[in-house]
């Protein structure tokens, strides 16, 4: 491990000699690329360091035990039972950085909210799912920009579609994907029976338009009156815009800008994430399908979390986490659930890699 990073930090140490040189600005491509391979080495080569130093004071505070003032002693023996404790933490993190990252971390995402089995109530679920979503971006500092979205009579959604800007989103949200189940007695009840409901939520990558070449001659666009909730009309002229990738059959849907050329970008950019998606699934062989990989089928199986409102509780099923504090998680407070997950996958990723050595 040390090796490596020992290799690692000389290309920093590399990067930092090509970044200083004179004339770098003239070629902007370049510094870009630079400054990016920087900045991904620049945690890594600091805790590195750090871990260097702290061994460098272990060794000089172990040699001051021979003192023959106690009190020196005394202060080497403490600071040897800091840095040992210490160590080992840094190890670990560095394993950890050490990992093959995954390059879709730093992307923003395209969030998608679908109702599934349970009618009116799924769609009320799906709305909540998304409201939850919003409040943990907002305190992140994450930007969301609905792109399309189907309410219904109740304020409910049978599928909403928004972009999440911001720092790191898809390393953050990428483990949400999935169905989202519900068990509560829904507003319309009077009886006060439990209901189960589902709603399907799929996190893809942000597409960049140098990742994706998307060939005129394989979209098929269409223009159509766009309606609303109950079907009324909201729109008299043709504005909504439907795109077709001929090649996969992908179709994309907007019309909630009076614009059709806002209709068409908003349209364009869910495709091209959709497409990226696609292609990152290529790599996995249990992501056999696109959309069925990502949220499953909508129904009461396959579900990832369940949300308990009579219990207060939300349980992962991948991870046997249970919280019991639903109320603030519906709030945007989903951090815990996150951590525990992604600390699951860093987990898997290890034991993988020691499997592999």
């Amino acid at each position: 491990m040390f090796s490596k990073l020992e290799h690692l930090e000389r290309q920093f140490e590399d990067l930092e000699q090509q970044l200083s040189a004179p004339d770098i600005f003239n070629d902007q491509e370049r510094y870009r690329k630079l400054t990016k391979a920087h900045s991904d080495l620049k945690e890594i080569v600091e805790v590195f360091r750090d871990y260097r130093r702290l061994t460098g004071e272990l060794a000089e505070n172990k040699d001051m035990l021979r003192d023959s003032d106690p009190d020196i002693q005394a202060m080497a023996k403490e600071e040897i039972d800091s840095i040992e404790k210490r160590l080992p933490e840094m190890e670990h993190e560095l394993t950890l950085l050490l990992l093959p990252k995954d390059p879709m971390d730093e992307k923003n995402v395209v969030l998608e909210i679908r109702a599934g089995t349970g009618g009116e109530e799924a769609a009320l679920f799906a709305a909540d799912l998304f409201r939850m979503y919003i409040r943990h971006a907002e305190t992140l500092g994450w930007r969301v920009e609905v792109l399309s979205s189907s309410e219904t009579d109740s304020g409910g959604y049978k599928e909403i579609i928004a972009l999440i800007s911001g720092d790191k989103v898809y390393s953050r949200m990428k483990f949400e994907s999935g169905t989202h189940r519900v068990q509560r007695v829904p507003a319309t009840e009077t009886q006060g029976r439990i209901h189960t409901s589902a709603a399907t939520v799929a996190i893809m990558p942000e597409a960049d338009d140098v990742e994706l070449d998307m060939k005129t001659e394989d979209l098929r666009f269409d223009v159509y009156r766009s309606s609303g909730p109950g079907g009324q009309s909201v729109n008299t002229t043709d504005s909504a815009v439907r795109v077709t990738h001929i090649p996969t059959g992908i179709t994309v849907a907007c019309q909630d800008e009076k614009s059709q050329h806002k209709n068409k970008a908003k349209a364009l950019k869910i495709l091209a994430s959709r497409l990226l998606q696609a292609q990152e699934d290529k790599h996995h062989a249990e992501m056999a399908e696109q959309r069925r990989s990502l949220v499953g089928t909508g129904d009461r199986s396959g579900r990832i979390r369940t949300y308990n409102f009579p219990q207060g509780r939300v349980t992962d099923h991948r991870i046997n986490l249970t919280l019991y504090k639903l109320d603030s998680f519906m709030e945007g407070h989903i951090d815990e659930m996150l951590d525990a997950l992604i600390t699951q996958a860093q987990t898997e990723a290890l034991q993988a890699q020691a499997n592999i050595q």
